[in-house]
């Protein structure tokens, strides 16, 4: 299923630039792997030498943030928007 992904102005780089990507995925685990495949090197931007998310990056399907539903888990439907937003922090 056909899902779209937003992405941060920090890692388009790795993706030619694009701030809008299309991937076939049934889950935000499967939207991180075929992230990877079409821009080699996002993955570990996003996910730690373990595989886990980083707790700086956040994941939301639908404006829902997916620690609320079912973390990288969290299943999709065709024409879900997968948005990743890196964590702000200062002081």
């Amino acid at each position: 299923m056909a899902v779209k992904v937003l992405i941060p102005t920090a890692l388009q780089k790795f993706t030619d630039n694009q701030a809008l990507v299309e991937c076939e995925a049934a889950s935000v685990n499967e939207v991180i792997d075929s992230l990877e495949v079409k821009f080699n090197g996002i993955k570990s931007r996003i996910c730690d030498e373990a595989g886990h998310l980083r707790r700086f990056v956040n994941f939301y399907v639908n404006s829902e943030d997916i620690r609320f539903l079912e973390g990288a888990s969290t299943t999709l439907k065709d024409g879900d928007e997968v948005s990743i937003v890196p964590a702000v922090a200062g002081g």
